[in-house]
């Protein structure tokens, strides 16, 4: 367990799936440091994503993957986040090549998928749309919804297959999601420990 506090656990999701509650949630419940990807890119670009995506999906990418490889460092070393850090990734982080390599290179990172419905992702994102006066960028089509269940389908099929845990998100609290990973957690850890 010596390696306690260089823990990093990646949440990954749909938009909308509830991925920045649940990850401070989870922060909160071991103790641990949360950092918001989206946030990180806001911060470091003095741009919003949505305001980078409208630039180019490749301005938007190269920022995350900074992003990302910037709050992944801070975990090294002894000045590593005390009880690890849980990040809450972007919607579409499984179609950023250079933040996915960067991942592929860092095998003890858990990455964890939070999944629930296109139907639930779909109602959250038109209301979110209706207060903020517009969709997402990526959703400017002639049919939006249609778009929207593609590519959650897509996206989910590619994050299932990257996630080491997977949480049916669906009618839970960002608490109850926090206590299922951290069981999930645990678990491994003893099965890691009974194997040592």
């Amino acid at each position: 367990m010596e390696h306690r506090a260089e823990r990093v656990i990646l949440i990954t999701g749909p938009k909308h799936a509830g991925k920045s509650a649940a990850g401070q949630a989870l922060a909160d419940h071991i103790g641990g440091e949360f950092a918001d990807l989206d946030v990180l890119v806001e911060k470091a670009a003095g741009k919003t994503p949505r305001a980078l995506f409208r630039e180019g999906a490749g301005i938007f990418r190269k920022a995350e993957a900074q992003a990302l490889a910037s709050v992944i460092e801070r975990t090294k070393g002894p000045q590593g986040a005390r009880g690890g850090v849980v990040i809450a990734a972007g919607g579409g982080l499984i179609d950023n090549p250079e933040a996915m390599e960067l991942l592929n290179k860092r095998p003890e990172i858990t990455t964890v998928y939070l999944e629930v419905s296109p139907e639930t992702a779909w109602k959250r994102i038109l209301d979110t749309a209706a207060a903020q006066g517009e969709l997402p960028p990526f959703l400017n089509t002639e049919n939006p919804q249609a778009a929207h269940f593609e590519l959650h389908t897509r996206r989910g099929r590619g994050y299932r297959a990257a996630a080491r845990i997977i949480i049916d998100g669906e009618n839970k609290s960002p608490q109850a999601i926090a206590a299922e990973i951290t069981a999930r957690l645990s678990g491994e850890a003893g099965i890691a420990g009974n194997a040592s």
